[in-house]
């Protein structure tokens, strides 16, 4: 079977595809590249069976009816983190885990940036949204820099690119040459939530939906958050 998800997913995704593998489910070819391309080439209509997105962009697909609606289902929630190179730059990782004390804090850090890295992920997005609500975007200017589609914002810190790199947590733990910070604080913290659906397209939805189902159980929780992903709430 055929998938495609973005970037910020695809570690997981494979460790789960394994799993579901092992306990007798069909094997799960997953192609990764940038959200806003795995977008695109579904609603253009390419043959996939599962798709993995964040829950919006999955959502705007299941009202075009590319994907299955009844099938869209959470399986991780993502925290938006922060990094910095592993050396040259000092900084101080607040005691609860969260890269600044306060939404004043990372307000400052912004301004004394250089450089901010963002991704062009759902992240990405709403730290601008963020930025914007401040007042800061004036201010900040050219300095925002933006990672190209598919390409992590962790390479551009560790090549000294970018002071500051906001991404997802998953996909900046284990990157060589940077040193996280930690997640936003709580009164400007960016979560977004990951999901999966069977395409339209799909040539057996029965089993890609069989699939899915054992990719959001319990069963497979664990490896979540081995990813450093949280678990959705389940009603």
């Amino acid at each position: 079977m055929k998938a495609i998800s973005s970037m910020a997913t695809r570690h997981v995704l494979a460790d789960l595809a394994a799993a579901a593998r092992d306990v007798g489910l069909p094997a799960l070819d997953i192609e990764s590249v940038g959200g806003v391309d795995a977008a695109r080439r579904v609603a253009e209509g390419e043959a996939f069976d599962l798709v993995f997105l964040a829950q919006g962009a999955l959502a705007r697909l299941a009202s075009a009816g590319h994907v299955d609606p009844a099938t869209v289902v959470p399986l991780v929630v993502s925290e938006v983190a922060v990094a910095v190179p592993a050396v040259g730059v000092e900084a101080a990782i607040a005691p609860d885990g969260t890269a600044f004390a306060d939404a004043a804090a990372m307000r400052e850090a912004l301004r004394g940036a250089d450089r901010i890295g963002y991704s062009t992920g759902p992240s990405g997005t709403a730290l601008v949204a963020t930025i914007e609500g401040w007042g800061l975007a004036d201010q900040l200017g050219d300095r925002l820099v933006q990672a190209r589609p598919g390409v992590p914002v962790a390479a551009s810190v560790a090549a000294g690119d970018v002071d500051l790199g906001f991404q997802q947590l998953s996909e900046l733990v284990g990157r060589p040459g940077i040193r996280i910070l930690g997640v936003l604080p709580p009164d400007c913290a960016i979560s977004t939530v990951f999901a999966g659906a069977v395409a339209a397209a799909s040539g057996d939805p029965e089993a890609a939906h069989a699939l899915l189902t054992l990719m959001a159980s319990a069963r497979v929780d664990a490896i979540k958050t081995r990813h450093s992903f949280a678990v959705p709430v389940r009603p």
